[in-house]
């Protein structure tokens, strides 16, 4: 089980502040472990209080590198379930393995290869916070109620439905008056909405492309300005 205080310390870091999820486009320019390195220096360097990564080797190089909270997760592709961040108990062994202070998984209400419970108990056993990425308040509530320590909105619209452009500020306040500590994360693409994340009840803000996907944000602009 974790350490409260180990636990308290990490959390502590974290309250109110900014988290930066550096995971470039797959196959894109900036898929290479140095650059996912230089960038979670660079926004380290710039305050980001804690860094998300995916993939155990960057997650191993971004820890060595940097000295703030490190958030791991895995991103596979199965052919048996939707679930892809981090559907597997080693999965979490190796997480664990590579540094990872907080390991977050897909806590959906889908077909999976191991139950969220097992999924926190095997977190909890190396010593780490389990953080669960959840697309509904009910999956959020089944999440906490299995020992997640944080429950995040990371996956709200991406379950059913087009793919969201805003961050879904409403279930951030459910989940928050539920009492759980939530972390807005999804579609955050402005500071504006950052903002209104904390003001909801947010503990803590991932923003992720459009700080570290130059890619996306070039789209974004293109689309704005008619010439995508």
């Amino acid at each position: 089980m974790i350490d409260a205080a180990s636990a308290s310390a990490i959390l502590g870091r974290l309250r109110g502040r900014l988290i930066v999820s550096c995971q470039p486009v797959v196959g894109g320019a900036l898929d290479r472990t140095e650059f996912v390195v230089a960038l979670a220096q660079a926004v380290a360097g710039a305050g980001a209080a804690g860094l998300r990564i995916e993939g155990v080797a960057r997650v191993a190089a971004v820890c060595g590198a940097v000295d703030v909270p490190v958030i791991g997760i895995v991103k596979t592709d199965l052919a048996d379930s939707p679930v892809r961040i981090t559907p597997h108990l080693a999965d979490i062994d190796a997480l664990a393995g590579a540094g990872a202070g907080i390991i977050a998984f897909d806590a959906t209400d889908r077909a999976r290869p191991a139950p969220v419970a097992e999924m926190v108990t095997r977190i909890h056993r190396h010593g780490r916070i389990a953080m669960a990425d959840v697309s509904t308040r009910a999956e959020g509530r089944a999440a906490a109620a299995a020992g997640a320590d944080i429950v995040a909105s990371t996956l709200a619209g991406y379950v059913a439905g087009p793919a969201p452009t805003a961050p879904d500020l409403a279930l951030v306040a459910d989940l928050a008056a539920d009492g759980f500590t939530v972390i807005a994360e999804g579609n955050v693409r402005t500071p504006e909405h950052a903002a209104a994340a904390l003001a909801a009840g947010a503990f803590a803000v991932v923003a992720g492309s459009a700080i570290t996907r130059p890619e996306h944000v070039t789209r974004w602009f293109l689309d704005a300005l008619g010439s995508g």
